[in-house]
């Protein structure tokens, strides 16, 4: 197939997101989500949730700003160039972002997967023009040139490569009822007391009988990571996932990590390679995030690794922290960033159930866990799949 060549602005309107002054209470916390680089990851598909959000006063001030649903956004400063999103609804984004609001006719979905695809293309520009914090303005991004296939193709492709994102969608949110399920159980039994019997026990001093008050420091071993040399390619891309707090996810599992470590590497960093469960949480900078190690991965120093004591094991403990959390992030400390350390783990208090309703709890939410798994682990089949099509579908090799 013979491919065109077009600049970014042919493909629509380009608009260069702003954020509201900060001093103005009234622009914030409203129902317009706001989308910053961290919202965004680097195929991130519809941007759903943000950790800010704007008032209509916000929309009423940056009117030219504001962007309208099926909008896609890519990040073109910093070192995060590249990430990308779709817009699900209408919102402001950060002068961080340039957005295309796709000109009539036009799919976005198409625009979204060819922008992941020039990726690198896009970045180049910003690396190449000499500033120390790399940009690609709004100009800078309209006038960069990619090439396509014929127009006529460009639905069909988007709706051959969108089937795989919404079917990682799909398991996205079967995997965050699955969680919410055992969690809602977690609390149920073990902070509102009302375990299967609980009816025949008593109540000594807050705590039912044959429960024992300990920290969280008591129930758990809390192991630490290290980073290997940075500069020694020997050490780095091998086949052991390497978890970081970048690799943290909003759902159980972490599974893919950005960086992998050989087996040089592992020797010579301060971390093991911790088995499949492994319960990781996040230490420095951004402090509390948990997530079961999907299978066997070794770690840096801005996290912890958590070990479960008997009579606990890794799945009540997951859902133990995750209830403890806000405690954690409470007594996090430190002069540049947040941190929790060791003694840290002294400090939260824990409630240890007997063995028995320990092995009760697992029976019931172990088949959860597992089909969260076997669907993460679809998922990363899917995303090979759609990576692998993606080139080949707009280079004209797979023809639709």
């Amino acid at each position: 197939m013979r491919l065109e060549t077009i600049r970014i602005g042919d493909l629509g309107k380009i608009v260069t997101g702003k954020t509201p002054a900060t001093k103005n209470p009234a622009f914030f916390d409203g129902d317009y989500p706001f989308v910053t680089p961290s919202d965004l990851d680097w195929k991130t598909y519809y941007a759903r949730s943000t950790k800010r959000t704007v008032s209509a006063e916000a929309k009423k001030a940056h009117k030219g700003q504001f962007i309208p649903a099926d909008v896609v956004m890519m990040t073109c400063i910093g070192n995060t160039i590249g990430k990308c999103g779709i817009s699900h609804r209408p919102c402001l984004t950060n002068q961080q972002i340039n957005s295309i609001v796709p000109h009539a006719g036009y799919d976005p979905k198409f625009i979204y997967y060819l922008l992941i695809l020039n990726a690198d293309v896009i970045r180049g520009v910003g690396l190449g023009g000499g500033a120390a914090t790399p940009i690609v303005n709004k100009t800078a991004f309209s006038n960069i040139q990619i090439q396509v296939p014929k127009k006529s193709s460009w639905q069909a492709i988007a709706s051959i490569l969108s089937a795989y994102d919404d079917l990682i969608e799909n398991n996205r949110r079967r995997i965050r009822l699955l969680e919410e399920a055992a969690r809602l159980l977690y609390r149920e039994w073990f902070v509102h007391f009302r375990f299967p019997g609980h009816e025949h026990v008593k109540i000594v001093d807050g705590v039912p009988e044959g429960w024992e008050r300990k920290t969280a420091f008591d129930t758990m071993e809390v192991l630490s990571g290290g980073t290997p040399k940075t500069g020694n390619p020997e050490y780095w891309d091998g086949e052991i996932p390497f978890f970081t707090p970048k690799d943290a996810t909003d759902t159980i599992f972490s599974g893919v990590t950005e960086k992998t470590l050989s087996e040089a590497g592992l020797k010579n960093c301060n971390s093991r390679l911790y088995p499949k469960h492994t319960v990781f949480i996040t230490a420095r900078g951004t402090v509390g995030k948990l997530n079961m190690a999907q299978l066997p991965m070794a770690m840096n120093q801005s996290c912890y690794a958590l070990v479960a004591l008997p009579p606990l094991n890794q799945e009540i403990l997951y859902f133990a922290l995750g209830a403890a959390i806000t405690e954690f992030k409470g007594r996090a400390v430190g002069a540049v960033f947040d941190a929790i350390i060791v003694d840290t783990f002294k400090l939260i208090p824990f409630m240890v159930p007997p063995e028995q309703l320990v092995r009760e709890f697992t029976q019931s939410v172990e088949p959860m866990v597992a089909q969260a798994d076997t669907l993460l682990t679809q998922n990363h089949k899917l995303r090979a799949a759609r990576d692998l099509l993606l080139p080949r579908l707009m280079n004209g090799e797979i023809v639709v």
